[in-house]
């Protein structure tokens, strides 16, 4: 392998954490009721849009918005300023998954690392930079500067086509969801590892448990 494409949220970032965190915070600066079963409730409408978005269903700006309107239905607060302080709250913090700062120095000299986000740019970027790790990449592919998202096939071959001298073969991508990573992988034609703590599936070429099993995997593909 020579091209490793990684994900960022859930990754390399823990996205449910700073999700989590981000919406306490708003929901408390708007004094909305911050309580476990509501953050889970909006944590699932959250995916369900982001799911509708991979499927060409919402733009991203729809996603930002609609999910605020969903969740707040019925208690008369306006979505949209609520929406707009959740996505600074977003920006403003990072949280690794365990082992992703030791997976970047392994891999880093050794291979030509990407990261593949359907995330905010705004968001992505200033996570990115307060986490210093930008250096580490050779480039970063973001579907809103893309104009397409994961899984679609579009993205891919944006991404491939700005790299000198790309080959298919010695590409992989990783990343925790089968829906965009895994599946978009698939579809673009490259080698896919999902990383997965507990689930099962036939679509990822590999699975790794964990993010320390990466490097000796890929040394064996």
């Amino acid at each position: 392998m020579k091209y490793i494409f990684l994900d960022l949220d859930d990754t390399i970032f823990d996205f449910k954490k700073a999700e989590e965190i981000a919406l306490r915070k708003t929901l408390s600066e708007f004094k909305i009721n911050a309580d476990d079963r509501e953050i889970a409730r909006y944590s699932s409408i959250n995916q369900a849009q982001w799911e509708l978005l991979q499927q060409g269903k919402l733009t991203r700006d729809e996603v930002k918005f609609r999910r605020f309107s969903i969740f707040l239905e019925g208690t008369g607060v306006d979505p949209v300023p609520v929406a707009n302080r959740y996505q600074d709250n977003l920006a403003i913090g990072h949280y690794f998954m365990d082992g992703a700062e030791e997976l970047l120095s392994a891999l880093h000299g050794k291979y030509k690392l990407y990261l593949a986000s359907n995330g905010t740019k705004r968001v992505q970027m200033q996570r990115l930079a307060s986490a210093n790790i930008l250096p580490l990449f050779d480039g970063v592919f973001l579907s809103e500067e893309l104009g397409y998202e994961k899984p679609s096939p579009l993205f891919f071959e944006k991404a491939f086509a700005s790299i000198r001298g790309f080959e298919k073969s010695e590409a992989v991508i990783v990343g925790d969801s089968l829906s965009s990573d895994v599946l978009g992988g698939k579809q673009a034609g490259i080698k896919t590892i999902w990383f997965s703590r507990d689930g099962e599936s036939d679509l990822p070429d590999y699975t790794i448990r964990a993010l320390s099993e990466l490097p000796s995997l890929l040394e064996n593909i």
